[in-house]
């Protein structure tokens, strides 16, 4: 949650980040995730999934 001082309210704050899927782990959409950080890999990507939570 974040502070609006504007309008004196609360709002909901996510961030979406690019990560790499390797092969060998399998994720469906919506679920949570560890990623780590690694070097660039393309113009935007620069984590890696590391293993899926849930």
């Amino acid at each position: 949650m974040q502070y609006v001082r504007k309008y004196e309210r609360f709002k909901k704050v996510r961030s979406r980040i690019t990560a790499h899927k390797p092969d060998c782990i399998s994720v469906a959409i919506g679920d949570k995730v560890r990623i780590g950080e690694t070097r660039k890999l393309s113009k935007t990507k620069s984590f890696v999934v590391m293993e899926v939570l849930k």
